[in-house]
């Protein structure tokens, strides 16, 4: 099996990517997403050069597994997101796939769907202009997160409690034309839980702690621990992970002070370093056999 890597050069998942198709016989090569180019109609044949790079026919592989959405223009992110959907038309399993890639790189629309199908998430309020932030602020209690909208590994989340700062905030992201996305706070004990979905079954859990910092996120610093998920995280998290159309996904899921359980994020794109290390699994073999078995 050829499998290509949209990845970035020197990545930790592409080097375990790499070592897992190693191990089990299959060819591994490494992409870069901005060098990716698509034609059509140049010749009868050109379905098969659809999609490329600057040493690499995309089109030839069996398929493509994507590590990551590097930073740029909204047309160069369209494009991208075309250019996955074209060679997934040309049969080539796209992990994941593009739509679901679209649903989970933005939180207002996983939000949103989650929320459709009756999964608890927390209070959230989406805008455009700080004067609607500021209701928003006040009416979520004076106490919120502020994320990107497209964002990952906590970066760019903050916790605004003051009314001040959270106008200077509000207007900041205002001013640069961001869409501002606004959640309440949710008050914990300082941990959350990542579940691990592949082909609809929980690979594994995992608790998250944090004992400075309300974000749980590893590349924060968070300690990790193994978890044995309840029937209610499992039932959530595989709910979620159907909802947003993942082969892979890590769903985060975190339970406030009176016991309530939130869903508050599904990655299509999800880390495995630590999940691996602490559960000793390796993910990246399991990815592999999974599109084997495709």
């Amino acid at each position: 099996m050829r499998v290509g890597i949209l990845g970035n050069e020197g990545s930790w998942y592409g080097a375990d990517l790499a070592r897992a198709a190693d191990e089990l016989g299959h060819e591994c090569v490494r992409v870069d997403f901005p060098l990716v180019a698509a034609s059509c109609g140049e010749s009868p044949s050109s379905e098969r050069n659809l999609v490329s790079s600057a040493e690499h026919d995309l089109s030839g592989f069996d398929a493509i597994i994507v590590r990551t959405m590097p930073p740029g223009s909204l047309e160069q992110v369209v494009f991208r997101m075309d250019a996955l959907a074209c060679l997934a038309h040309a049969g080539v399993e796209v992990v994941n796939s593009p739509r679901s890639m679209e649903c989970a790189v933005d939180k207002f629309l996983t939000t949103t769907k989650l929320e459709a199908v009756g999964l608890p998430v927390p209070a959230t309020v989406t805008c455009q202009d700080s004067e609607t932030a500021m209701g928003a602020f006040e009416r979520l209690g004076g106490d919120v997160v502020v994320k990107p909208l497209f964002g990952a590994e906590g970066r760019g989340i903050c916790r605004v409690s003051d009314p001040d700062l959270a106008f200077r905030t509000f207007r900041t992201l205002e001013r640069t034309r961001a869409v501002l996305y606004i959640q309440k706070f949710i008050r914990h004990s300082g941990f959350d839980v990542r579940i691990l979905i592949l082909d609809g079954e929980v690979l594994g859990a995992m608790k998250r702690y944090s004992a400075n910092d309300f974000r749980t996120n590893v590349s924060r610093s968070a300690q990790t621990a193994t978890h044995q998920p309840t029937e209610v995280e499992v039932e959530m998290a595989l709910r979620a992970a159907e909802v947003v159309g993942a082969k892979i996904a890590g769903v985060d899921v975190l339970y406030d002070d009176s016991g309530r359980c939130y869903v508050i994020e599904v990655n299509a794109v999800p880390g495995w370093r630590a999940f691996s290390r602490t559960n000793n699994i390796d993910v990246a073999g399991c990815l592999l056999d999974s599109l084997k078995a495709s």
